[in-house]
């Protein structure tokens, strides 16, 4: 172990060597001083060069994978970005013209000269096979790169200075950026995704269902989006208080236990504790006091009523709860994916958007590559992810009711750029001293829908009971006339002063 280190602190002092030139990123040497070569395919190389200079068409087969610093020889890196060059100018890409770019460049000699290039294409007949080569030299590079990340995680770990949950994330965002950069979908025919979609067309007719996607418990919202719909970011946001996290734990919990459609939901809290939920999610479930159950004081039947009910339906495990604070994208997507795969969650909700961690610099920046990411994730998994986000102040100095938009999102425009669905939740009582709240809009809470890229958008009415943290439909017709009639008068009597007369 000892020699290893003295042989590597040696070869720190030298420098690198020409094997390591060859490459587009440095290897670290450790490869070769036990004796490895980094993985390559110089042939495969030559052979998807050659193709490209003798058939116009071959570029656009490859280019939308392969980029120069793919390639291990450093002269076909400049080979094949002058051929991107050319591409991009609309010019053809031939032995001649690739000659004469290069030597424009200041690269031909670099390279070999004009027979090198003329080389290319000795040992290639046409471009049939132009991405299985290029494919196989793709491959290369990803072994390369996982080997130079490693061998950079391994160098960090010996530093007892370092901080390891700083190396775990640099680690996971490198890999992270080589499977988004490099490993990209290709495109489908559209008879394949008919066929697809015709059958669910027919499945969804035979089953007659009322929503075909995640169920949120609440039949009107249910009415508005058939469900929370796989692939799909929901926002839903609110000021600080109107009941954001109760209002999540219901959707959990709706879709956790729905007696026609049960889906397995997880819960990320970057706020509250897990003992938190929990208490919460007994109190709404048994309909119990949560102050209550918080201070244990209570009559003997209510604990057997939270017994009775809550043993129905908890020791279920529907349910998955994580409560790490200032939760990363990537360890967020890791934990997702264990869930999804091993535990069959088709449901995801985070708690809340503005407490999860970037990468550093600018907040809005921040957020605006969090949000990006969910999106990427939600279509990845094949899940509706619904995160909660706050609201800016501004809403509160517009207007007395409190009725949100979208500008209002806090910290970034990019989030009702990146949602499918962006909901907002306000009470005309949030601003109100409690024993100036008139009875008539006590608990009821605006679910407003402002951006639904694949439906309508409508606002209903849900009533809260913050104080068993539950909420649900307004069912009697008088409780939602007598809602409306005090909206109607509350809105008219904002006018009345208002005028300037």
């Amino acid at each position: 172990m000892n020699q290893d280190k003295s042989q590597r602190n040696n070869y720190k002092q030298r420098g690198p060597s020409r094997i390591e030139r060859a490459g587009s990123r440095t290897m670290n040497l450790d490869s070769v001083i036990y004796g490895k070569i980094p993985p390559q395919a110089k042939e495969m190389e030559e052979a998807v060069l050659g193709a490209i200079m003798l058939e116009s068409n071959a570029l656009d087969i490859v280019i939308e994978f392969l980029k120069p610093e793919v390639f291990y020889v450093e002269a076909h890196q400049k080979v094949y970005s002058a051929m991107v060059d050319l591409a991009s100018k609309s010019l053809p890409i031939d032995i001649l013209t690739v000659v004469e770019e290069l030597r424009s460049r200041g690269e031909l000699e670099m390279v070999g000269g004009p027979y090198y290039v003329t080389r290319l294409t000795n040992n290639v007949v046409s471009s049939a096979n132009i991405e299985a080569h290029a494919r196989i030299v793709l491959q290369k590079f990803l072994q390369r790169e996982m080997i130079r990340i490693s061998m950079e995680t391994l160098n960090e770990c010996y530093d007892d200075q370092s901080d390891v949950f700083e190396i775990m994330d640099k680690a996971g965002s490198e890999l992270f950026a080589i499977n988004s950069g490099h490993l990209k979908k290709d495109f489908r025919p559209i008879s394949e995704e008919y066929t697809k979609e015709f059958k669910l067309l027919v499945e969804r007719i035979t089953k007659d269902e009322k929503f075909t996607g995640v169920p949120s418990g609440f039949p009107s919202l249910d009415a508005i989006t058939y469900g929370w719909q796989s692939t799909d970011l929901i926002i839903i946001a609110a000021r600080p208080s109107v009941g954001k996290t109760a209002f999540s734990l219901n959707l959990a919990r709706n879709a956790a236990y729905h007696p026609i459609k049960p889906t397995k939901s997880a819960v990320f809290s970057l706020e509250m504790s897990t003992g938190q939920l929990t208490a919460r999610l007994m109190s709404s479930e048994s309909r119990v006091r949560l102050a209550s159950i918080k201070r244990g004081k209570m009559e003997q039947w209510e604990l057997e009523k939270i017994k009775n009910l809550c043993d129905l339906t908890f020791l279920q495990d529907n349910i998955f709860i994580d409560d790490t604070p200032a939760l990363g994208v990537f360890e967020l997507r890791a934990k997702c994916r264990r869930l999804v795969n091993k535990h069959g969650v088709g449901l995801i909700i985070i708690d809340y958007l503005q407490l999860m961690s970037g990468d550093g610099g600018n907040r809005e920046q921040e957020i605006s590559k969090i949000s990006r990411q969910l999106k990427a994730l939600a279509k990845e998994l094949c899940v509706p992810i619904i995160a909660l986000s706050q609201l800016s102040r501004d809403v509160e100095k517009r207007n007395a009711s409190g009725e949100p938009k979208l500008s209002d999102l806090r910290e970034s425009g990019a989030i009702e750029q990146d949602a499918d669905l962006v909901a907002f939740l306000y009470r005309l009582d949030y601003q109100q001293e409690a024993h100036k709240v008139d009875t008539n809009i006590a608990g009821v809470t605006y679910v407003k829908i402002a951006k639904h890229r694949n439906g309508a958008l409508e606002t209903i009415m849900i009533k809260a009971e913050l104080s068993i943290q539950k909420f649900g439909d307004i069912t009697e017709d008088q409780d939602t006339q007598a809602a409306e009639s005090y909206v109607e008068n509350h809105q008219s009597a904002s006018t009345q002063e208002e005028m300037p007369f």
